[in-house]
């Protein structure tokens, strides 16, 4: 089975775990990293520059971008120091995701795709989340962090993700309506949320498929 799945995960729910595996399970490619890499492969400007910390970027969206530097993989990419704006890059970025989109396959983490994509028929758009305070918990099991820093890296990633996909796209990440399927990842194993995931993405295959290619009835 080929499916496009934009996978958005708050901080200690396991969206770093689960994409990979699910797509593995799915056998279609885990877009993360690879979107600043072609991102700035179509902006003609070396990968180390758009991947910089160390530029001065005067406005709150950059400011936004900066914060998930270091901490959130899933995140995008910082900005390079002059050469492009923040919408340059937004651009960009929206075109390489509708532009795996329209392979017809990949598991997508973070970057707001499931707003990006969210009218495409072919995106199953799923969240992950949990409890605050168990989330902690799973942090520090994940990353082998301290309570400390596990808290405040939540803090900061929670708004940080809630503040890019508002600034961007005006768009509430805790809107329900943006998904398909909401997950407490932090109740269910993480390898049940690859299970219901993949149970979902089969399950829209065979409702959006043409009657001819249903299985009928048995006859009695």
């Amino acid at each position: 089975m080929k499916k496009v799945i934009a996978l958005s995960a708050s901080y200690g729910a396991g969206g770093h775990v689960v994409g990979p595996a699910l797509a593995e399970r799915l056998g279609v490619p885990f877009v993360d990293r690879a979107i600043p890499v072609k991102v700035a492969e179509d902006l003609q400007v070396p990968f180390e520059e758009a991947d910089s910390v160390e530029a001065e970027v005067p406005s709150r969206l950059e400011r936004i971008l900066r914060g998930f530097v270091g901490i959130d993989p899933s995140g995008p990419s910082p900005l390079p120091s002059d050469a492009l704006t923040s919408d340059d890059f937004r651009r960009q970025t929206e075109r390489v995701l509708l532009g795996q989109c329209e392979t017809g396959e990949g598991v997508i983490l973070g970057r707001a795709a499931v707003v990006v994509l969210h009218d495409n028929p072919r995106v199953l758009k799923v969240r992950l989340d949990g409890p605050r305070e168990v989330r902690i918990r799973q942090a520090m099991a994940f990353g082998g962090v301290d309570e400390d820093i596990a808290t405040r890296t939540l803090d900061h990633l929670d708004r940080t993700h809630a503040d890019y996909a508002r600034e961007l796209y005006g768009a509430d990440i805790r809107d329900f309506s943006l998904y398909d399927l909401m997950i407490d990842s932090t109740r269910i194993p993480i390898e049940t949320c690859v299970e219901l995931i993949c149970a979902a993405a089969r399950a829209e295959d065979e409702a959006s498929a043409p009657a001819g290619d249903l299985p009928g009835p048995t006859d009695a």
